[in-house]
């Protein structure tokens, strides 16, 4: 059975024994940052049981420490169920053992395990609801809606199970396996800059910058074309005299070579739907098929509210 002892508590039995063996089991990096004087480093996803069984301390036992307590109870349970008993999990981790007064040794700072995983899923959480607000086409919203709900199912798992696959994955990246890294920080800062500037660029080719002004006056002078992506029920109920009918639905299926008798490749190609956000998906199928294909962020709503006629119903 795990034996579990205070910070206190390990200091008399250091001061009385300098031959107990301490485990570390953080990742090389958090340990190059501070450790208990005399204590080896072994990180979890690494532990072997059976080598470290044959060669406890001096007092047949062996500790284990963490940065908090909990993955050092998780190396206890596993040399536990290898068979040997006699182990002890320090409480409160490397930071408890300094405030109780142990000689630590310390090293270059590097962000611990913990808050590397809480950086990450915020950062993934985050890119995934902005990629569902912002994202454009179906696909890419539903994508972030899925990222975010799977992080979070995820830290929802890691709570009941008290096993986080986040951290173990972290765990194995490079700047945790070098005690002399000091680049978790930049590594982090770059991801997290990839990141934001994707979603910039996803956001940029979103919604045209074009004025209101522009596109009513480009497709008067028939510079431009206007075409409504809603479908023909909706199209129905009322729309722009001056739009053309291509549902989503039909642009999705169409031939190229079909869609060029419809539209001009040499006009710029506006799309409109309700809200704003089918017209991206057909500005982007239209893009690719060599128009200059503009979504507008004004649905048909706001377009007749900014002065654009709607046709008369017959």
């Amino acid at each position: 059975m795990t034996e579990n002892i205070s910070p206190e508590e390990l200091l008399n039995r250091f001061q009385n024994n300098k031959s107990i063996r301490i485990i570390d089991v953080r990742t090389a990096a958090e340990f190059g940052t501070l450790h208990v004087q005399s204590a080896e480093n072994m990180p979890l996803d690494r532990l072997d049981p059976a080598s470290l069984a044959l060669n406890p301390g001096t007092d047949g036992f062996l500790y284990f420490i963490c940065q908090s307590g909990g993955r050092s109870k998780k190396a206890c349970d596993a040399m536990a169920t290898a068979g040997f008993n006699k182990v002890v999990n320090i409480e409160g981790g490397t930071v408890a053992c300094e405030t109780a007064g142990l000689p630590v040794v310390r090293g270059r700072k590097a962000i611990s395990l913990e808050r590397q995983v809480r950086i990450s899923a915020g950062s993934l959480v985050f890119a995934g609801v902005l990629l569902a607000a912002f994202g454009g086409i179906y696909e890419i919203r539903l994508a972030g809606l899925c990222l975010a709900g799977f992080i979070g199912a995820g830290l929802v798992f890691a709570g009941i199970t008290d096993t986080c696959g986040m951290g173990m994955v972290i765990a194995k990246m490079p700047w945790n396996q070098s005690p002399s890294s000091g680049n978790t920080c930049k590594t982090i800062g770059l991801l997290m800059a990839i990141i934001i500037g994707t979603l910039t660029h996803v956001r940029a080719e979103t919604h045209t910058e074009d004025t209101l002004a522009k596109v009513k006056h480009d497709v008067m002078t028939q510079d431009a074309i206007l075409i409504d992506v809603r479908e023909p029920k909706e199209w129905s109920r009322g729309h722009l005299s001056l739009a053309q009918s291509l549902p989503l639905s039909e642009l999705r299926t169409t031939t190229e070579n079909n869609l060029h008798d419809r539209l001009p490749s040499n006009k710029i190609i506006y799309c409109h739907c309700l809200s704003g956000g089918r017209c991206l998906e057909a500005a982007n199928i239209l893009s690719s098929r060599g128009y200059d294909a503009r979504a507008l962020q004004p649905g048909y709503p706001a377009l007749v509210e900014a002065g654009f006629t709607q046709a008369t119903r017959r």
